[in-house]
């Protein structure tokens, strides 16, 4: 599946500027929103497709449920005698003409239950699509997450390398000035390949659509105890684990139903010489002196506790999901805090004056290079963090079942 979503992302890439060329923009990339990328890959999963047509299944199964069993016809002609030795009147005066309508009656509400039955069957083929696609989606998020750091390391490397170049422009001048040796350009100029070398890589790995996505954290995190409660709302998984419980309960009671006698109603009306005519009731009742059902019976009981005992595990699974998730998230929110609040500026801040000053002659150019490494390494540093936040924030997304973080 993973190799689906790639490969979906990267058709992505090449229909977008097609699409854009056809319409005469083939120069401006169309800048895709997340919701406009899950709605393309809904509609192009085969998984999800499956899944769809095995809810229509369950559904046509509804329908076969809820079916009332057909009456029964019988005619019988009985008595014909056309040869010789009959009644001298008629071949045909002895003649017995019946016809009988019998209909089995289902007691205990049993295609109710089978109908209830097939019903809560589809509500937990519903619930699968659901977590089938809350995981699918949580595989997709990660791609873009990881399109919107290539895509953000690969700004800095563009804004890097563009700073770089505008000091090497002065410290060109400064040469021909004579203010610094032929060494120390030259040293210059080969530091420039670390920072060609980091666009280039950055460049090579976004290979996809731009998407439209801020690559940013949030510092309001929901208390753990109301994050719990909407992952017991909104988990697929764990509504189907319910749902899996109430089933095997109606399937119970369907198998104790199923061991009930059913009779068989029956009227019949015919001709039987010498009477003319009659009409005749019949009541036929099977005689249950072998419970047949019992394997059943015992068999959906157990169920209902097999049921149950998934439940519960399913349930402590949503816990351990949500704590895990959630200290994950909390965690590198508390690593970015400081980046965010400090670092990031006094990288920019040391770099600009240790720049200023080595181009003044007050620096050395060791002190300019050390400036230089450390801004890149905070603002790297920086943007693998917002990473990792993404991907605790999905993470956190996946436990709960729905999007509590953007």
């Amino acid at each position: 599946m993973q190799g689906f979503m790639k490969r979906f992302l990267s058709r992505l890439s090449v229909a977008i500027p097609l699409i854009a060329g056809l319409a005469g923009t083939a120069l401006c990339q169309q800048v895709l929103t997340w919701q406009q990328v899950k709605d393309r890959f809904e509609a192009a999963n085969p998984s999800l497709q499956a899944g769809q047509i095995g809810i229509d299944e369950s559904r046509a199964a509804e329908i076969t449920a809820r079916l009332r069993p057909n009456p029964n016809l019988g005619l019988t002609v009985d008595q014909i005698n056309p040869f010789n030795g009959g009644p001298p009147h008629s071949a045909a005066g002895s003649l017995l003409t019946v016809a009988a309508v019998s209909y089995l009656h289902e007691r205990q509400r049993k295609r109710e239950l089978r109908f209830e039955s097939a019903q809560k069957a589809t509500g937990i083929a519903v619930s699968g699509q659901a977590d089938l696609e809350r995981t699918l989606l949580f595989t997709l998020r990660m791609a873009f997450v990881q399109t919107l750091q290539q895509k953000a390391i690969l700004d800095l490397a563009k804004e890097n390398l563009a700073y770089y170049d505008h000091v090497l422009d002065v410290n060109r001048e400064r040469y021909k000035a004579g203010a610094i040796a032929q060494v120390d350009l030259d040293r210059l100029e080969l530091q420039r390949v670390q920072y060609e070398s980091d666009l280039q890589i950055a460049e090579e790995s976004l290979e996809t659509a731009k998407i439209l996505l801020p690559f940013d954290f949030s510092r309001e995190i929901a208390p753990p105890d109301e994050v719990r409660q909407e992952a017991l709302d909104a988990r697929p998984d764990l509504k189907a684990a319910l749902q899996s419980v109430d089933k095997a309960k109606t399937d119970h009671r369907l198998a104790i139903a199923n061991g009930s006698t059913d009779p068989i109603f029956g009227f019949d009306a015919g001709r039987n010489p010498p009477i003319d005519q009659y009409v005749g009731f019949s009541v036929n009742i099977p005689l249950r002196i072998f419970d047949r059902n019992q394997g059943e019976k015992k068999r959906a009981e157990l169920d209902i506790e097999r049921n149950e005992k998934l439940m519960q595990a399913t349930r402590a699974q949503v816990f351990s999901d949500v704590d895990s998730a959630y200290a994950t998230v909390t965690s590198t929110v508390t690593l970015l805090q400081p980046y965010k609040d400090r670092y990031l500026q006094q990288a920019s801040r040391v770099r600009d004056t240790i720049a200023f000053s080595y181009e003044h002659g007050a620096a050395s150019l060791l002190d300019f290079l050390n400036a230089q490494a450390g801004y890149r390494s905070v603002q790297v540093n920086y943007l693998n963090l917002v990473a990792s936040y993404l991907d605790a924030a999905n993470q956190l997304n996946l436990a709960v079942g729905r999007e509590v973080l953007e």
